[in-house]
């Protein structure tokens, strides 16, 4: 009967760290992304009704607007209105050091923002990712492009699809 009680504890004990490691995992995957905290409020301020309202700063040329909230190692974040939160990542020297970054961004992106954000095949190609929030009428693109100086970086938008309101 010892050995049963042993062995059922043991077991106990196993699936007890299993859980534990796995949780560790996904909150070290989440939190290993310097920028996950700020996507995930600027997701969050896509799906309100004032949008980026709340973290619009001066004008810029253009329509464009600074933001307030940059995501964290990249440059150049902008608002374009209130529906349209855009930013670059460093400059790559090669195309090819770009396309490695973007498969890399969209990996952690999507484990950053979690379950309800996927890959929408049928609009991207090479270069080029869509994702959508399943839950509510917002979007990421991330593209490669081409700077003045010839470098390349991933150019990552968030914006609010089509005209509806937030659900």
């Amino acid at each position: 009967m010892s050995k049963k009680r042993d062995v059922l504890a043991l077991l106990m004990l196993i699936a007890v760290l299993t859980a534990s490691v796995a949780a560790i995992a996904q909150e070290a995957s989440s939190h290993a992304v310097p920028y996950c905290a700020d996507l995930k409020r600027v997701a969050a301020l896509a799906t309100t009704k004032e949008r980026f309202g709340s973290i619009a700063g001066q004008l810029r040329q253009g329509n464009f607007l600074e933001t307030s909230l940059t995501l964290s190692g990249w440059k150049d974040c902008v608002l374009y209105g209130t529906r349209t939160y855009a930013c670059d990542s460093p400059a790559w020297s090669t195309p090819a050091d770009a396309e490695t970054t973007l498969v890399a961004f969209i990996r952690d992106i999507k484990d950053c923002l979690g379950e309800t954000w996927s890959e929408v095949a049928d609009r991207s190609s090479p270069g080029y990712t869509v994702l959508h929030d399943l839950r509510h009428p917002v979007s990421i693109t991330l593209s490669i492009d081409r700077t003045d100086d010839m470098k390349h970086v991933v150019r990552l938008i968030v914006f609010v699809r089509g005209s509806e309101g937030p659900r």
